[in-house]
């Protein structure tokens, strides 16, 4: 069991007297930041806010604290410290690699894209037919959002395909796809993978060396960490990719896809994520390597995440009044709960807003997969995202509050 008080005790705003009474349901635009994180941004601003990797001490330190948050998430992740990366957002990371595609790929080779997905992992690769290259379209059942693996195989059977780019889970639709068993599928049809971990990753890390993505992207501000793109770009892929930054820089791998210099104390303080991965681990009692804490840390908030999740599920899919975007089962999903209300959403969440309900209503860059599902743009949807550090009393406020709302 997830020890809460243990896992709150490490978010300082828990104890910011500004949100005493606010409940938290606005984590999929950005999680509350960990105390260790903001530690190390704090002593990195005022310690070592210089050129990093010079030969005198503050440099040093800067620079190793750099390498370290590389080497420790990379190993959480399952991947090689070099193929980990981190850029200025998860879109401009996605902007670069698309532009590398566009060098690599020739006319008559193609890309699958599907409409589920955020479209920071949907519009770069669509302006990809502007070069003549191929755009296929992976689409969503209408009815349930979910992407039918079967609806794949036809897209890929004529070897084509170099490219496929599919999310973990929809920002609003929240069904968690079998990244393993596609991956699978796309290899052997000679095809890489990008997924777009962003709306996954705030839910535990994954292993991303199992699931055997090739390109698996995320956002740190939204897993506890500071405003910054994580890239993973496996060996292979990465070397058949055109160099993105300076020539000079061209042989070493977490250097080619970021033309531009990292912000030096946000990539420093993302190795606090991987303390807080490790507090967690060691106070439950989860021991291994760093995959393993990793993986023990990510089930213990998946299963709390479940248990907080399955009550809200049933009370909205209960309701007449309101379309439940999305499974319907906790296991299948994150609680990342898009609704349809028929109408305004940003209204309703301001009317949340008036019991200490912190939630968000709008298309939340999901402009595809909402037109697909046959939403209104002009109503938009009420969003209510969580994650492990929700507590109990915080969905019975929820609940509260779409009752007095509703």
């Amino acid at each position: 069991m997830l020890d809460l008080d243990f896992v709150r005790s490490n978010f300082p705003a828990f104890s910011e007297p500004s949100l005493q009474g606010q409940a938290f349901f606005e984590n999929a635009g950005g999680s509350y930041t960990c105390a260790p994180v903001i530690e190390r941004l704090t002593r990195f601003y005022r310690e070592r806010k210089v050129q990093p990797y010079a030969p005198y001490p503050a440099s040093e330190a800067g620079g190793a604290e750099m390498d370290e948050a590389r080497e420790r998430l990379a190993a959480i992740l399952g991947v090689e410290t070099d193929e980990l990366s981190f850029g200025p957002s998860t879109t401009q990371n996605t902007y670069v690699l698309a532009n590398a595609v566009r060098c690599w790929l020739t006319p008559g080779e193609a890309i699958v894209v599907t409409n589920q997905d955020h479209e920071a992992n949907s519009g770069p690769w669509r302006r990809l037919a502007d070069e003549g290259i191929e755009v296929r379209e992976w689409r969503l059942d209408p009815a349930t959002g979910s992407l039918d693996p079967e609806a794949l195989g036809p897209l890929l059977e004529d070897g084509k395909v170099r490219l496929v780019c599919f999310p973990h889970c929809s920002n609003v639709v929240a069904e968690i796809n079998d990244v393993a068993a596609i991956t699978a599928a796309a290899h052997a049809a000679g095809a890489f993978t990008c997924v777009d971990g962003v709306s996954y990753a705030p839910h535990g890390l994954p292993d991303v060396g199992a699931l055997g993505a090739d390109i698996y992207l995320f956002s740190s501000y939204k897993t506890y960490g500071p405003h910054q793109g994580v890239m993973v770009v496996r060996r292979q892929l990465g070397f058949e990719l055109p160099n993105q930054a300076h020539f000079f820089n061209g042989e070493v791998l977490y250097k080619r896809f970021t033309p531009a210099g990292p912000d030096h104390a946000q990539v420093a303080s993302s190795a606090g994520m991987a303390d807080y991965v490790d507090l967690l681990a060691a106070h439950h009692g989860i021991d291994g390597n760093a995959a393993e804490r990793g993986a023990g840390v990510h089930d213990l908030m998946r299963a709390h995440e479940v248990v907080l999740m399955q009550p809200l599920l049933d009370y909205l899919a209960a309701r007449n009044d309101l379309r439940l975007i999305g499974p319907r089962e906790a296991e299948r999903r994150a609680p990342t709960i898009a609704v349809d209300l028929g109408r305004n959403a940003e209204e309703a969440a301001r009317r949340l807003a008036a019991h200490g309900i912190m939630a968000g209503g709008g298309d939340f860059y999901a402009v595809r997969p909402l037109q697909a599902l046959g939403v209104d743009l002009d109503k938009g949807v009420l969003r209510l995202s969580f994650v492990h550090y929700t507590s109990q009393a915080e969905i019975d406020q929820l609940l509260a509050a779409l009752d007095a709302t509703l």
